[in-house]
């Protein structure tokens, strides 16, 4: 499931009701982005989405994900509009029937997430705005599943 929201969210609360009746699966791993200060240079940060593309876009990803890593399930819920330090940003869950499966579908949905999926990224501090692109570390670790 691919969800795209303008509103906080309780990512114990999105892990335990991903987990809830699994009895198939035997490994769930996650992940929590979290908004950073950047020691003060950011106050906010406003992500833009276009609505209906880039769910599909990551619905597309994570159908690959299900298939490449034999996921039996993947969750991911990514936050839009402005967001303050300390929020979480996205929260990714991937369930399996070994570790090994559930960890790297969720390293691999991140690695997309952060350097590929359609979003636009602003950051807001005491100086002004400006936009947000991938570090050349984001494109060395999403390259690695090419």
């Amino acid at each position: 499931m691919i969800r795209l929201t303008d509103q906080a969210f309780d990512a114990g609360a999105l892990l335990n009701d991903f987990c809830m009746g699994r009895i198939e699966s035997g490994a769930v791993a996650s992940f929590v982005g979290i908004a950073r200060a950047e020691a003060g240079r950011a106050v906010a940060l406003e992500l833009e989405a276009y609505q209906g593309f880039t769910e599909a876009e990551i619905g597309r990803i994570a159908d690959g994900a299900r298939t490449r890593f034999g996921l039996d399930d993947a969750l991911i819920v990514h936050r839009v509009g402005r967001i303050a330090p300390g929020e979480a940003i996205v929260f990714v869950a991937t369930a399996s029937r070994h570790r090994r499966a559930a960890f790297e579908g969720c390293d691999f949905l991140m690695d997309y997430l952060k350097s590929r999926a359609p979003f636009w990224k602003k950051e807001h501090g005491p100086d002004g705005a400006r936009w947000v692109e991938p570090r050349p570390q984001d494109h060395t670790d999403v390259a690695r599943w090419d």
